[in-house]
């Protein structure tokens, strides 16, 4: 230690210098870690299938109606059913008020068809699940580790990455496809209420331009996007919680930064099946 400090006061330039370079190599060293984790998450899920079913089938469970105080209100099928119904119900407002100003809110079911499945439910439904199950996979990941129970996993003789990543990886992708279609009817009927019902459009005239413009293959592209959204949450937060370390303190500061990083990922995945899916041309024509 005291070679250290004597190399530092008599070579400041070069340490600084080498302080500089530390922080571009630590992030690559993140990034590859990251990989190798994913990696092995990915590569034990047919384990995790033909040895832990019970393990998958409660965390299903566990995924769709919560656990503890958030099984209380319905879990995560209702506070991502609660979000979406709130966003389509606010696309209506908006989108038939500012199509009025011009004289052409009979387009709003056009709305309610377009930009609830190309943007407004998959977005919502990846911030519900990443701010309910990923969140919670986190706190109870990094309870585990500083409380040494994957220590204990390994001593016997049990995968940990297997038994509490994979599993719940493969709980997620079962959960997801119904969950989201949960999702995406409730954003629907919101629209449709919010129009019809609240602002006294006809019935039959929003249903014609809904009916219109809601393309089968867009619906479609927007589950595999739903699905990108929760492979990516829950590889973020079940490595956050995985690695944590520090006590409590440190549980907490790994809950936050993965749904930090889930948010950030979520819209990106957006961005990006957006941009590889519909380009410039969208895939779309105003007519009818």
């Amino acid at each position: 230690m005291t070679l250290v400090k004597s190399l530092r006061a008599t070579y400041p330039r070069a340490f600084r210098a080498f302080g500089y370079w530390r922080r571009p190599v630590g992030t690559l060293a993140s990034i590859g870690d990251h990989t190798v984790f994913y990696g092995q998450a990915l590569a034990g899920i047919p384990f995790a299938v033909t040895r832990y079913r019970r393990e998958i089938i409660r965390l299903v469970a566990e995924i769709s109606m919560g656990a503890g105080t958030l099984a209380m209100i319905g879990g995560t099928v209702v506070i991502v059913g609660f979000l979406t119904l709130a966003a389509g119900g606010t696309l209506a407002v908006q989108g038939y008020s500012s199509l009025g100003n011009i004289g052409i809110e009979a387009l709003t079911g056009f709305l309610a068809a377009f930009i609830n499945v190309r943007i407004a439910a998959p977005v919502v439904a990846g911030i519900g699940l990443a701010a309910t199950f990923g969140a919670g996979v986190t706190a109870q990941l990094g309870a585990m580790r500083i409380s040494e129970e994957i220590d204990a996993l390994e001593a016997m003789a049990i995968r940990p990455i297997s038994y509490l990543v994979s599993t719940r990886i493969v709980a997620g992708m079962l959960a997801i496809t119904p969950l989201y279609s949960i999702a995406v009817i409730l954003s629907f009927l919101a629209s449709q209420f919010t129009t019809v019902v609240l602002f006294g459009q006809s019935g039959g005239l929003y249903n014609h331009y809904f009916d219109t413009f809601l393309n089968p293959i867009d619906l479609l592209w927007s589950f595999l996007q739903a699905v990108l959204m929760a492979l990516a949450v829950l590889l973020l937060h079940t490595y956050y919680g995985f690695f944590a370390s520090g006590g409590p303190e440190g549980v907490g500061v790994a809950t936050g930064n993965a749904v930090r990083t889930s948010l950030i990922v979520v819209v990106s995945v957006t961005l990006l099946v957006s941009l590889s899916i519909y380009g410039s041309n969208g895939n779309f024509n105003l007519s009818g």
